[in-house]
């Protein structure tokens, strides 16, 4: 998928799910796309391989994770997270999976250079396209500190 069809199935399937924006609606689609990829919050997303892999990044997920879009957009989700919480990250996906979204996510993560990271009230959710068709997950992290 395109990065502008991605930006755009993030937007959408986010308001459908939580009645919220995450950037202003009013916005031309472009101008739309590029206030989330310019947002102070960090959006990220993954599709539905078995072992999901990154699809999109915002400018600063990609700070946070320490990343240039190349390499992020071939990350599986997974290696966001350390070892020893890959079952909480499972049990957290699994949440998302059968309630459509959660907002209360809170979890260490790790860069690509081995920073740790706590994320706080994290929002999860279920993509899915104009046809209903799933499409992955994705995050938006508004409050992270280092470790």
């Amino acid at each position: 998928m395109k990065i502008n069809d991605q930006s755009k199935l993030i937007l959408s399937s986010f308001s459908g799910l939580t009645g919220s924006e995450l950037v202003d609606p009013n916005l031309p689609e472009v101008e739309r796309r590029q206030a989330l990829f310019e947002a102070p919050f960090a959006v990220v997303s993954h599709g539905t391989e078995a072992d999901p892999i990154f699809n999109y990044g915002n400018k600063t997920a990609l700070e946070l994770f320490e990343m240039k879009w190349d390499d992020f957009i071939k990350l599986p989700s997974r290696l966001s997270a350390e070892q020893g919480t890959q079952k909480e990250r499972d049990q957290l996906l699994a949440r998302v999976a059968e309630n459509g979204y959660i907002d209360d996510y809170n979890g260490v993560r790790i860069s690509s250079t081995g920073k740790r990271f706590m994320v706080e009230d994290a929002i999860v959710w279920n993509m899915r396209d104009d046809d209903g068709i799933y499409r992955g997950q994705a995050a938006i992290l508004y409050r992270w500190s280092p470790l």
